[in-house]
């Protein structure tokens, strides 16, 4: 770096638009000197030909000689400083490169919108020094500087427009005079604020999903160790009632051996004892038949008289009987088989595949559909719309009551249908007789014609039969199942997912044909718009 007592003479021999001393050193009319090729560059594609210095146009482009005095002084000057600033220059680190620097680049320290080009820290001082370069435009090293300039009025681009979003010069500001008109350095201030709690914002979203992800991976860890005990206890428990059931099964063979060895050997005691009193009786009719067989009533009083008769050692025999009905295991072993198959059945039911096989498609009968619900245009779905469709009041249809029936009837056999309620806290499901009342207010029990249960508030589970019984769930099933056995007076309701028993009518009198029956409750503000799904069943070979 030249030393300060040469800064004045230094300054006076740079170009003000390379910002180094002259190369082939150019004066224009107005008096100011540049470099013959910074000059030329400067108007190229120019109409006219202004001084980068003071702005004087000229017209016509100037003649451009060589100051020979000039050259000579610069030539001098770049001899000096190159003695004194040694070679110690080092290509910098940064980005951007300094524009002036010869041989081994320096790392920029700012670039200027004016000169368009970036400068180290040697080649900025003209900048921070010379009056007229202290004006120019100085930024953080960027590269492209030409994109950083109005292409309009050729003034630096260091505004920002919040309402079009546009970068603009101080002349453009003209054009936008109502807006808001910030600093560029503001407004990346402010984006770069406004960008922070953003990152803030998903960082945080992002930590709350990998906590969520934590959460359910404990959860499942948690349901593969509940599962694990579950299945630990349903064998060591099914393997203990098993065992139980068979040493039950030999004791009870035993008593009821025993029992009927008892009631023989009281059969035999009986029949022997009889068989003692008849031999008593028949003794005596001997000796009565004796006296009977004479003719002369004086011989006959005789034999009579000279009798005696014995009255045989007997007893009353008309209290004394020997039923079987002290063998009661049959109707107490017929309960417990009932009991036994419900409870498990509440668990898991293994026969609901065997149910399933008697799957029937059920679509739903838009004829029957209160006016406030809506049917979808394959049958499948049902839901409680915001307002009432102009359909005709026909006998089948419910005009109160948000209830709809299917097409399909039966009247025998058995049948099974599905019905996906996930994300329904009401609904009602079930079957329903041919001839039920549908006009006005109804109640849902079978006496009036209907096999069914609901749910209510979204954990309320009711048997409707009439009075109603409250069903005791663990979860609330997303699908239930619906199995008839008309034969056997049977409506069951299953949680498919689990194969669970929900509740079943039993011991049913069915007269007429039965239609699925289905509600999907009022929307309550949509808390309840998800609709009423009849789910496609598959036929397990």
């Amino acid at each position: 770096m030249a030393c300060s007592s040469s800064l004045i003479a230094e300054q006076n021999f740079v170009c003000s638009i390379c910002l180094s001393v002259f190369t082939k050193p150019v004066s224009i009319p107005c008096g100011h000197t540049f470099c013959s090729e910074c000059i030329t560059n400067y108007w190229h594609s120019r109409t006219t030909f202004p001084c980068p210095l003071c702005k004087e146009e000229f017209c016509i482009k100037p003649v451009l000689r060589v100051n020979t005095v000039i050259q000579e002084m610069a030539e001098q000057l770049k001899n000096k400083v190159g003695e004194t600033s040694g070679t110690s220059e080092q290509a910098g680190n940064g980005s951007v490169l300094c524009s002036m620097c010869s041989g081994a680049k320096v790392a920029a320290l700012k670039s200027c919108l004016v000169c368009f080009m970036s400068f180290c820290e040697k080649h900025l001082e003209p900048h921070q020094k010379i009056p007229t370069l202290k004006k120019h435009k100085l930024i953080n090293p960027v590269e492209n500087l030409e994109s950083r300039i109005c292409k309009r009025h050729d003034e630096p681009l260091d505004l920002f427009c919040r309402v079009d979003h546009e970068f603009v010069c101080e002349v453009c500001k003209s054009d936008h005079k109502t807006h808001m008109i910030v600093p560029l350095e503001e407004e990346a201030q402010m984006r770069k604020t406004l960008l922070g709690n953003e990152k803030t914002h998903t960082d945080k979203m992002i930590e709350e999903r990998q906590q969520k992800i934590q959460e359910i991976q404990n959860s499942m860890e948690a349901s593969r160790n509940n599962a694990a005990k579950a299945l630990s206890c349903s064998l060591h428990v099914m393997t203990a009632l098993v065992a139980y059931i068979k040493r039950s099964q030999a004791e009870l063979t035993e008593v009821i051996e025993m029992k009927q060895k008892k009631a023989g050997t009281e059969a035999e005691g009986f029949i022997k004892e009889l068989g003692e009193e008849i031999m008593q009786i028949n003794q005596k009719n001997v000796e009565l038949n004796q006296v009977s067989l004479a003719n002369d009533p004086l011989k006959f009083l005789e034999n009579l008289l000279s009798l005696t008769i014995s009255k045989p050692q007997v007893k009353d025999w008309s209290n004394v009987t020997l039923t079987s009905d002290e063998f009661i295991e049959q109707g107490a072993l017929a309960k417990l088989q009932t009991t036994v198959m419900r409870e498990i059945s509440m668990l898991c039911d293994p026969d609901l595949k065997e149910k399933q096989r008697h799957a029937v498609d059920v679509t739903l009968d838009p004829d029957t559909a209160n006016p406030h619900l809506t049917v979808s245009a394959d049958g499948k779905q049902v839901i409680h719309g915001n307002r009432k469709r102009n359909v005709p009041n026909k006998q089948e249809r419910f005009d109160h009551v948000l209830n709809v029936l299917a097409k399909e009837g039966f009247s025998s056999g058995k049948f099974y249908y599905e019905v996906q309620v996930k994300d329904k806290p009401q609904w009602d499901l079930g079957v329903a007789s041919q001839s039920i009342n549908r006009k006005g207010d109804i109640r849902l029990s079978p006496k009036n014609g209907y096999w069914t249960i609901w749910l209510r508030k979204g954990n309320e589970f009711t048997a409707n039969a009439g009075p109603a019984i409250t069903i005791p769930v663990r979860k609330m099933p997303q699908k239930v199942g619906v199995f008839v056995d008309y034969e056997e007076g049977q409506v069951s309701f299953y949680d498919v997912d689990v194969r669970a028993n929900i509740f079943s009518f039993t011991e049913c009198n069915f007269t007429e044909k039965l239609f699925p029956f289905f509600s999907p409750c009022d929307n309550d503000e949509g808390k309840n718009s998800a609709p009423l799904i009849i789910t496609p069943v598959k036929h397990n070979s």
